[in-house]
């Protein structure tokens, strides 16, 4: 089958890991890559070597298609190259399939994201697609579908809409203004943990205590309530999650052994898989402990953030309190 969509390559200084995503995708052979590298950092010594070790790989992507590249010549780091790259995609493409240069990807994953990125392309309620699955076959409602559909968009191998990241913004200083408590509380799953584990993620990125980028995409998609198209399967290995790894992190179980997607697949309904999105809240992201560390911040506009949430799980409360004692 003729790999119509275009595949973005996010790269840095990793050539055994872009090696070895190359290799993968000779298997599916896109008719178009896009192959974005950051800058070396002047700081790291042999840094730069590696990096010219990246570039020089891009060479060896020789099957038949068009290659196009993006060479940083300074470091722009983990929130901004990655933001530049995916910008920069998305001048030239309409939609297209995302991988870092970790990400190694199982081949069905193509035509998983192939075919949804066809099906959901005028659909305004999807965000995203995703094929990596953190959550085993007992926490998914429907594990007998192939996807679900999920608030937060993981992007261990993922494909997206110009639409959609258009939506995208690394300044997301004014939050609370653009996603209100109440709404906030919903997207969250109208959870406690859940919606301080995301206020308290997003007040680090208000105050620039963290240098990333899919914190950001998380909060586009809660703002338009967009949901994200989640492969019930496994169909990415994160093969740089480790020492050397700069924002990665992962529990022992995750993410679920990676298997085949079959096709053709059904279609599914728009809607969160609330138990699967609770399953990822709670085990994935540690939402208690996260919790706990958020109630620990001290400065008068996050207290402010925590006091509006309490009083909506109050109110939650206190209604379904009620409505449990008018059943009666």
């Amino acid at each position: 089958m003729i790999m119509n969509t275009p595949v973005l390559i996010i790269a840095f200084n990793r050539p055994q890991h872009l090696a070895r995503l190359i290799e993968r995708l000779r298997m599916a052979a896109p008719l178009c890559v896009y192959v974005a590298i950051d800058g070396p950092r002047d700081s790291r010594a042999g840094e730069a070597e590696k990096v010219a070790e990246c570039r020089q790989l891009v060479a060896s992507i020789n099957w038949p298609c068009e290659v196009k590249t993006l060479f940083q010549e300074t470091n722009l780091g983990c929130g901004e190259g990655v933001n530049a790259a995916i910008s920069w995609f998305f001048t030239q493409e309409e939609e297209g399939i995302i991988l870092e240069d970790d990400i190694l990807p199982e081949l069905s994953f193509f035509g998983f994201c192939s075919e949804l990125l066809d099906r959901y392309r005028l659909e305004p309620a999807v965000f995203a697609i995703s094929g990596c699955n953190l959550v085993p076959p007992l926490s998914i409602t429907r594990p007998d579908l192939p996807y679900r559909f999920s608030q937060i968009p993981h992007i261990w191998g993922w494909a997206t809409w110009k639409r959609s990241w258009q939506q995208h913004c690394m300044d997301i200083g004014d939050w609370r203004e653009e996603l209100p408590t109440q709404t906030l509380w919903d997207r969250a799953g109208r959870s406690l943990t859940g919606t301080l584990l995301w206020a308290g993620s997003f007040d680090m990125i208000r105050r620039r205590q963290v240098d990333t980028w899919d914190v950001q995409l998380v909060f586009a998609s809660m703002k338009s309530g967009q949901l994200t198209a989640t492969a019930n399967v496994n169909l990415t290995e994160n093969i740089g999650v480790g020492p050397g790894a700069t924002n990665a992190f992962m529990n022992a179980s995750d993410p679920q052994p990676v298997q085949h997607m079959d096709f053709p697949m059904i279609n599914v309904p728009i809607e969160v898989d609330q138990r699967a999105d609770e399953w990822t809240r709670i085990h994935h992201f540690h939402s208690a402990g996260r919790t706990r560390q958020a109630l620990a911040l001290t400065n008068s506009f996050f207290r402010e953030v925590v006091k509006e949430v309490q009083q909506v799980a109050r109110q939650e409360s206190s209604l379904a309190t009620d409505q449990t004692d008018s059943s009666r």
